[in-house]
């Protein structure tokens, strides 16, 4: 009982500091009020904040203040994340026991005043407008001088003062409580445990600032980009029952993608639902999920253009043009068919889309997801599942992804298999956000074993009718598209997905068929709620458990039916009892012999080097380091790092970054993956008793591969060999520290940000479309 009172002692004691503050601040400037701000800018404060604020910003801050874990969500990515300020909400809190309001930029609030109500405090001046007022109650202001007044650091490692965690306590001080802030933590200036901004930086943030911070708006769309959204939203809001539906089930799967419609880089767009049609101003719908109850007579689709500067991690780009314009017609209107009744928002019907669009044909629903699949598991990647280990660990750090062929497993019987299934097939965002974990996975369990016998049945059924399984039930791409074969790398926390077959033989594979790949979207992304509860998201987790082994054991059919329960056993060593059950259990096995002829006693290899073979014209070699301009010498030397296991590999990061310099000028940038490997990947709290560090491994890639990566490095060109060398070489954490030592960019070192510049103009010019800046909130300290 005295622990409690003193704590409620120390809050009504911090309230009445904040109050004192705030009257102080109002004696001193006039009241707050967001009519106080100076928004008016003329042709002169435009140019100055595009050509001088906007990249400070952006280079300097955006790489920890965006999307949903910016820190007090604080997100510096546009104008209206600046006005709208922070807050001391958490977005993402694994231990909240009910779903929490939403509050996501340009959806939940329209207004500044909106966001003030909802608990979001100011980060720029909003008393009275004059420049010793306008610093002195600017948080942004104050945070960025904290930082300048400390200094340069004097030490390679941030001390203890520091913590560089993902979960770290955050202040998220307001004007009124930054004084306390600077005197408890007098290091925690801005960039948080980075070099300070460079003299000039500084002097132009603060003259800004000191103006008023004053911010122009949106740029009008130049013509020939309003006359195609006026184009695509005709396209997309046609009247007839079929238009509507198809362009629903668009909207529901590209809803977080950045959409291009010309060929530059200024303007990217939004799908939103609108509650006003084209050629009138936007009404956003605001819901949980894309597919929640509009609650209006007609939804409209229209194409928002997005003001937020480029960000790697959730950056999904997509270009919308004629050619795909015609695939989509293709897809959705050369087979003759019908929609008679609209299937309405009720959740068990919006929460499955086997059941929401059973009148378009599965296999043109197939073709539409195949069409770009990599975005389409992107969206699981870089959507709002991505963030925190439990919501990535239900998967292997490295394997291959290969895709039913929708000519080959497409008919009308297995139409007729998907209606009849409807029932097993639904998705735990049925339940709410509120979900009770248990209960539903055991729900969902029972639900997935009823599916997956009813799915071996039809196999075995149409095999034994002379179906084969061969080569020819993976998709080639029609030999023209690169979407064939995809690589996910995880990194420990979130992850990666590129084309092609990218790096050494991996342990695992997936080959994923039309409802696999709706469920995983439905379920990690359309249907997953950022701000639900514990409940919500474990049993998302738990849910993903079935889809990854269904992956998985679809992938087996094409190996010898004899050596399936080995492999089988091999990818779940250690598991516990009742997940052995699952696998090996009649439902998931499907009694049908491959018909592939294998040469070795390696099957599974040798799987591999026919698949290679198989989707030659359409892999991707991007990554790979021979296309660069490094020397071959160099190539192989970087290669052969491949080759490594085990050793002191456990030492290194998740993944990292290395700028090779020629006479110190930026020549090139590779990533450093590393695989960690485990017996299994079916524990969901307890990851540490799976690892088999023995078994690591690294996968060697050109370019930036990965949003957050965890450590940079710089090497010169004539260095390479040896830096290969010292790396062989790893066998303890000193040993990683001494690598670090020689080539590392730590977050102190006097470089980090020209480092961190020339990072990123190579990952422009080499993916102007698909790169971003990245996420700098997992820089390690060591």
């Amino acid at each position: 009982m005295r622990k409690w009172l003193s704590i409620v002692g120390m809050l009504v004691l911090l309230s009445g500091c904040a109050l004192f503050a705030n009257q102080q601040l109002s004696q001193t400037y006039g009241n707050e009020s967001v009519e106080n701000r100076v928004t008016l800018t003329d042709a002169q404060d435009d140019a100055f904040y595009y050509e001088q604020v906007k990249p400070i910003l952006d280079n300097r801050c955006v790489s920890c203040h965006a999307c949903y874990d910016a820190p007090c969500q604080l997100k510096l990515t546009a104008p209206a994340g600046i006005e709208r300020g922070g807050s001391k909400d958490l977005v993402y809190d694994g231990t909240r026991l009910l779903a929490s309001t939403p509050s996501r930029l340009f959806v939940d609030g329209k207004s500044t005043e909106e966001w003030r109500k909802k608990g979001f405090h100011p980060v720029l001046n909003e008393r009275s407008q004059s420049p010793a007022a306008n610093l002195n109650n600017s948080v942004l202001y104050r945070a960025i001088a904290l930082r300048q007044k400390q200094g340069k650091f004097e030490d390679p490692l941030l001390d203890d003062d520091y913590d560089v965690s993902l979960y770290r306590d955050q202040q998220c001080s307001s004007a009124e409580e930054f004084a306390d802030y600077e005197r408890d933590h007098p290091k925690w200036g801005m960039p948080y445990g980075l070099p300070a901004l460079s003299t000039e930086e500084y002097n132009t943030l603060t003259r800004w600032l000191a103006t008023g911070g004053k911010m122009p708006k949106a740029q009008p769309l130049p013509e020939n980009l309003q006359q195609a959204v006026e184009l695509w939203e005709s396209r997309l809001n046609g009247e007839s029952l079929k238009d509507q539906l198809v362009s629903r089930y668009i909207y529901e799967h590209l809803y977080l993608y950045s959409l291009y419609l010309d060929d530059g880089e200024d303007f990217r767009f939004k799908l939103v639902r609108s509650k006003t049609p084209p050629g009138t101003p936007i009404d956003r719908i605001a819901t949980r999920r894309p597919y929640d109850n509009p609650k209006v007579s007609r939804v409209y689709y229209r194409l928002w253009s997005d003001p937020e500067v480029k960000v790697q991690k959730n950056h999904i780009p997509m270009q919308l043009d004629e050619a795909r314009f015609a695939r989509w017609q293709a897809y959705f209107y050369s087979t003759d068919y019908e929609v008679t009744t609209w299937p309405g928002y009720d959740p068990e019907v919006s929460t499955n889309p086997f059941r929401a669009f059973k009148q378009i044909p599965a296999g043109a629903r197939y073709q539409f997801l195949l069409d770009h699949a990599q975005n389409t598991i992107m969206s699981f990647i870089k959507g709002p599942v991505c963030r925190g280990q439990v919501a990535v660990n239900v998967i292997n750090e490295h394997f291959w992804v290969y895709f039913v062929d929708p000519d080959t497993a497409y008919n009308d019987s297995v139409a007729a298999f998907l209606e009849n299934q409807v029932q097993h097939l639904d998705m735990p965002a049925e339940s709410s956000s509120n979900t009770l974990g248990l209960a539903a996975w055991i729900t969902f369990s029972e639900q997935q074993k009823s599916y997956l016998s009813a799915k071996a049945k039809l196999v075995e059924d149409a095999t034994a009718k002379g179906f084969p399984i061969d080569l020819n039930l993976v998709w080639d791409g029609y030999q023209v598209n690169d979407n064939a074969a995809l690589t996910i790398f995880r990194h420990f926390d979130n992850a990666s997905v590129v084309k092609g077959m990218v790096g050494q033989a991996p342990k695992t594979a997936w080959l994923i068929d039309y409802p696999l790949l709706e469920r995983i979207h439905y379920l990690l992304v359309a249907g997953f709620d950022v701000y639900g509860n514990v409940g919500h998201q474990l049993v998302t987790r738990l849910y993903m458990d079935f889809l990854r082994m269904e992956g998985e054991a679809n992938f087996l059919f094409l190996l010898p039916q004899e050596e399936r329960k080995h492999v089988r056993q091999y990818w779940y060593r250690d598991a516990k009892q009742r997940i052995k059950d699952y696998i090996f259990a009649d439902y998931i096995n499907i009694k049908a012999q491959t018909q592939i002829a294998y040469q070795t006693d390696d099957h599974q290899g040798e799987l591999y080097a026919k698949l290679q073979q198989y989707l030659q014209p359409v892999l991707d070699h991007q990554h790979e380091l021979s296309t660069g301009p490094l020397s071959p010498a160099d190539v192989a030397a970087l290669v052969s790092l491949q080759e490594l296991e085990g050793q002191g590999l456990q030492y290194l990061p998740n993944n990292f970054v290395v700028l090779v310099t020629e006479q110190g000028e930026p020549l090139e940038v590779f990533s450093v993956i590393h695989n960690k490997a485990h017996s299994n990947v079916s524990s969901l709290l307890d990851e540490a008793s799976a690892r088999l560090p023995e078994e690591d491994n690294v996968t060697m890639v050109r370019g930036v591969l990965g949003d957050y990566p965890n450590a940079l490095m710089q090497v010169e060109q004539s260095e390479l060999q040896a830096w290969t060398e010292q790396f062989k070489q790893l066998q303890t954490l000193a040993d990683y520290q001494a690598l670090i030592d020689s080539y590392g960019i730590r977050r102190t070192h006097p470089n980090f940000w020209r480092v961190s510049d020339a990072i990123a103009k190579l990952n422009a010019q080499k993916r102007p479309r698909a790169s971003g800046i990245l996420d700098y909130n997992r820089l390690e300290n060591r």
